[in-house]
């Protein structure tokens, strides 16, 4: 018996004993079940040998591009001398090294005043993370994502996350002639099968109020209240300073448009889109767009501001990409190398279905004096 094959009988058996679960805690198990789920069993995710791209898979100028944005907030915050520098999701650290690197090479009185905390789920990667980033040991350390939950760590500078909220467990909903009911995960024959009821908590008809949606008939959508939670602990921890959100999604009234009659939700496999969750079970990576209207709205009550919220292409051209383009232009590397690059790059800002606009990046800031605001680059019209 595979270990796929063990955490779907798993599954059956938590069914069978305790009876139906939310889709929320099905996901929840498919991804991260200790050893059994997609991101916490062995084996590549991200890249060519993996299941999906991410801008970070594509060129380290990505990061590169980040760094400026993260050196540009330091200096709005006075240069001071500590500044965090947190990851949540860091997979294999590849991102925070491409961070790193730049900063220690280009902005050595930053780096000087710089630690670096990594925040994953999974703990065996912490391995992999110490040897990629080896050059930046004596900056590196880990927290739990329990200690971020619990209030236990606190921090000024800047958390960062690329593609973590469209991976956190959501609840499915429908509504019907009756009402909005929940899509809950049961099972028949050795099967899963689905069945909708009076939704679990009362949060998930709050959450759609909030925002002002009423689903049509028939129409279904999910409704990520772990996001919430997670910027509530993010908003919570960071004293002073910025959080940066990368992901695909929506505001909320395209998101939970009438013609999205099933919702977002996908599972990725070997680069191959499946809308089914219930296959390979513990083997494909299972994710839904992410809500902004709510994470600025809720953000907002969690004592954050909104500095900026909008497409990748529109952030990666404000914040310094075309200098980077232009460096390794004059730079001594190949004719090949170059050609590469400027292919990578075009993949990560390509508007109208590339990584682009399907990507959009927001930029919330706490405890910042007035004085600051407008500070950031990707603030900035695109060529000024």
């Amino acid at each position: 018996m595979t270990e796929i094959n063990q955490l779907k009988q798993r599954l059956l058996q938590r069914i069978s004993q305790q009876g139906r679960m939310t889709f929320a805690d099905y996901m929840a198990a498919c991804l991260y079940e200790p050893g059994l789920g997609y991101y916490t069993s062995p084996g590549r995710k991200v890249g060519t040998a993996g299941d999906f791209y991410t801008s970070i898979s594509v060129h380290a100028a990505y990061g590169r591009v980040l760094a400026r944005e993260i050196a540009r907030m330091w200096r709005l915050m006075g240069t001071p001398s500590s500044f965090t520098l947190v990851e949540c999701g860091a997979g294999h650290g590849r991102l925070a090294c491409d961070i790193m690197d730049f900063l220690a090479d280009r902005e050595p009185e930053f780096y000087s005043s710089l630690n670096l905390v990594l925040i994953e789920q999974e703990p065996t990667l912490a391995e992999a993370q110490q040897t990629l980033l080896n050059r930046h040991a004596a900056k590196l350390s880990w927290q739990s994502p329990a200690a971020l939950a619990s209030g236990e760590f606190r921090f000024s500078g800047c958390l960062y996350s690329n593609e973590l909220i469209d991976a956190l467990p959501v609840h499915r909903v429908i509504m019907t002639d009756q009402g909005l009911r929940e899509i809950y995960v049961s099972s028949q024959e050795d099967e899963f099968t689905e069945q909708h009821d009076e939704p679990s908590t009362p949060a998930l008809a709050d959450y759609l109020q909030r925002l002002g949606i009423t689903l049509y008939p028939g129409q279904e959508a999910e409704i990520n209240l772990t996001a919430v939670d997670w910027l509530q602990a993010a908003a919570q921890a960071l004293q002073s300073g910025y959080l940066l959100t990368v992901d695909y999604g929506y505001h909320a009234p395209e998101l939970f448009a009438p013609h999205r009659q099933h919702g977002t939700l996908l599972c990725y496999y070997r680069h191959q889109v499946e809308d089914n969750p219930y296959i390979r079970v513990g083997e494909q990576d299972i994710t839904s767009h992410i809500d902004f209207t709510t994470l600025m709205q809720r953000g907002e009550e969690f004592g954050l501001t909104t500095e900026w919220c909008g497409e990748q292409y529109r952030f990666l051209l404000a914040a310094g990409i075309v200098t980077e383009i232009e460096e390794h232009e004059q730079s001594n590397v190949s004719a090949e190398d170059k050609l590469r690059l400027r292919l990578a790059l075009k993949r990560l800002i390509m508007p109208e279905g590339g990584m682009g606009d399907t990507f959009k990046i927001l930029v919330q800031s706490k405890g910042m004096a007035a004085a600051a605001k407008g500070g950031l680059l990707c603030q900035r019209p695109i060529g000024a």
